[in-house]
């Protein structure tokens, strides 16, 4: 199999999730599920129901979240030998060629891409056009909207 590349601050969000889950969420859903058993007929019960599915959620997250740090492999953005090329861990900030308008992403692994935090996958789109590229290079975007061209202007890798 495959190793996932992960940063060390994304790994650790995962080993918190993770512990979080065995060690508060489980208990709790267990907890709700022997209450609500405790009202009586399960067939009739949307306590025990919500409670059971609630379960099963949580039981897959913790198997996937077994899988997955099984199979990570933690690069530290900062001990990078070569800041001048987009590589995974880099936060790339690039300006739209045609609007002038700057945008920044930090290129991480899968399990920790998150848009709200300006997180993108390496397999991602833009993520794929942009290795491999340095500071001051075009490149064309492939997006929903069409392509965007755009100059990269920063590389850093914090």
């Amino acid at each position: 199999m495959e190793k996932m590349p992960i940063t060390p601050d994304g790994y650790k969000k995962l080993q918190d999730e993770h512990s979080s889950l065995i060690k508060v969420d489980r208990p709790k859903i267990v907890a709700a599920i022997e209450e609500a058993r405790a009202h009586g007929d399960l067939k009739e019960n949307a306590e025990y129901h919500a409670a059971k599915e609630k379960q099963g959620f949580i039981e897959g997250r913790i198997q996937r979240l077994n899988y997955v740090i099984a199979h990570s492999e933690i690069i530290d953005p900062t001990k990078q030998t070569d800041s001048n090329v987009v590589r995974f861990g880099a936060t790339v900030t690039y300006l739209n060629l045609d609007s002038d308008e700057e945008t920044t992403w930090k290129i991480v692994g899968l399990e920790e891409a998150d848009i709200n935090e300006r997180k993108i996958s390496l397999s991602s789109p833009i993520a794929k056009a942009l290795i491999g590229k340095e500071e001051g290079d075009e490149v064309t975007l492939k997006v929903p909207k069409g392509d965007v061209d755009v100059e990269i202007s920063q590389i850093q890798y914090i």
